[in-house]
């Protein structure tokens, strides 16, 4: 790999680390949030939910406008839009325009994470592999690091410090990006030959939008019954509108073209239909301790932002060093039996967590986290191992697209849960009913992946 490549990757991982680092550190600053703007933690977790639901919708949306734009000036636009939400957000009077400044980092973040791995495919012809694996260790890195970056800013400084410690990065990887991303030429002529009604048409705007409305609507139903205690006729409405919506989604998905999410391909292909709703009930467990477990801490626990970002490590680093054996254990025996250990390991740990006390040595929580860094690498590799042999090969970027829907639904959910457990306010008994409730879900993992490995394991299924 010569100069010029390194830089450019270099360039290119500095902004795609911001999506990962931007949606974990966040884990930290629940409690102060909550603090500062005077509000119960089912209002505070909206800043969660609607990162990973604008995430969810950008992502695909911005891969297919570079095709249109060039893939450099949307990793360069969406620079300037992170830079300019980062900057913003520390000043937000109210939590409403946090909210919304967050929704544009979201999108500013995503811009990049949605072109950065094809800028490295296409841009980088030596040592390919090595050059993707660099990439996967800044997605991974940052999201694993996150909760400990941001415990030391707050600790040190305060939560306006998680949005101002992006700025570096972005004028670093603007600068890099500037100077070493080539110019995309086909990018001109396709903007030529393809109008914009076309383009709306291509990224299925309508399908994005019930999609968005659904969701919205549906979440916001709920936890707004669940903040104030009771059900409303304005309740129940908007919870309709979004069930409607969401309804309308399937129909309209179902009869276009060129649909944003594909759903005729689940049905198509069944064996990729169970890895995409493991992967999700994978990312419901994983990120309800991920988001959960640092505000029980906090407002639980008394622990300072500084010590629950060092005790967040522990899972973070754990998943680190797992990967990269979970790679070799995976090449030699399959995903199945490393998937199988995952769910072992998170059905321990979400057991472990039921019982939890308020006066529980902090060597418990260590040991739960522990577990479930473990399982988290391994399932990083063996999920996408296992997409692999279940998807055929001409299909296979539509299935990488629908993977990563998975974990956002997956992500999104597990807000959604936390929200409607804890209520107002974190608790012990909170944290041991959804301890409960995960527990529940990592034995339905067990029993999936124990059955497909006792009958017939699906690498000779995809071989037959």
């Amino acid at each position: 790999m010569n100069s010029r490549s390194k830089w450019l990757l270099i360039s290119v991982g500095l902004g795609v680390l911001l999506n990962p680092l931007n949606s974990s550190m966040i884990a930290v600053a629940i409690a102060r949030l909550q603090n500062v703007y005077q509000l119960a933690f089912t209002e505070v977790s909206w800043i969660i939910f609607v990162f990973y639901l604008a995430s969810a919708v950008a992502q695909p949306v911005m891969g297919k406008a570079s095709d249109l734009f060039g893939r450099k000036k949307i990793f360069l636009a969406g620079l300037m839009i992170a830079f300019i939400a980062s900057l913003l957000a520390p000043l937000s009077p109210y939590f409403g325009l946090l909210l919304v400044l967050r929704i544009i980092q979201a999108i500013g973040t995503s811009m990049m994470v949605a072109v950065g791995m094809a800028i490295v495919r296409i841009h980088i012809t030596e040592k390919q592999a090595v050059a993707l694996s660099v990439m996967s260790i800044f997605l991974s890195g940052a999201a694993a690091l996150g909760p400990f970056i941001g415990g030391i800013l707050i600790h040190w400084w305060d939560w306006q410090a998680i949005f101002l410690i992006n700025i570096p990065f972005v004028v670093a990887s603007f600068l890099l990006a500037w100077r070493f991303i080539p110019n995309d030429q086909q990018a001109t002529s396709l903007t030529h030959e393809l109008s914009f009604r076309k383009w709306i048409a291509l990224i299925d705007a309508s399908g994005i939008l019930l999609f968005t409305v659904g969701l919205v609507g549906l979440l916001v139903g709920v936890l707004s019954a669940k903040s104030v205690g009771h059900i409303s006729m304005m309740h129940v409405i908007v919870g309709l509108i979004g069930l409607v919506s969401l309804g309308a989604f399937v129909r309209h998905e179902l009869r276009t073209t060129t649909p944003f999410i594909p759903l005729r391909t689940f049905a198509k292909y069944p064996a990729m239909t169970r890895v995409n709703i493991e992967f999700m009930l994978v990312n419901v467990l994983f990120y309800s301790l991920f988001f959960g477990l640092p505000s029980y801490l906090q407002m639980v626990r008394h622990v300072s932002e500084f010590h629950t970002g060092l005790l967040m490590l522990s899972l973070g680093l754990c998943s680190l060093i797992v990967s990269p054996l979970a790679g070799r254990w995976i090449d030699k025996s399959g995903p199945r039996p490393a998937l199988l250990l995952s769910a072992i390991l998170m059905a321990l740990g979400s057991i472990w967590i039921v019982t939890w006390q308020p006066t529980s040595p902090m060597v418990s929580v260590c040991l739960a986290l522990a577990a479930f860094g473990v399982s988290n690498g391994l399932n990083n590799v063996g999920m996408q191992a296992a997409l692999f042999q279940s998807s055929p090969k001409e299909m296979i970027g539509v299935a990488s697209g629908l993977f990563n829907t998975s974990r956002y639904l997956g992500t999104i959910l597990s807000s959604l849960l936390i929200s409607i457990v804890m209520g107002d306010t974190f608790s012990a008994g909170g944290l041991r009913i959804l301890g409960i409730i995960l527990t529940v879900i990592a034995m339905c993992l067990l029993l999936m992946n124990r059955r497909r490995l006792a009958s017939k394991p699906l690498e000779a299924s995809m071989n037959s």
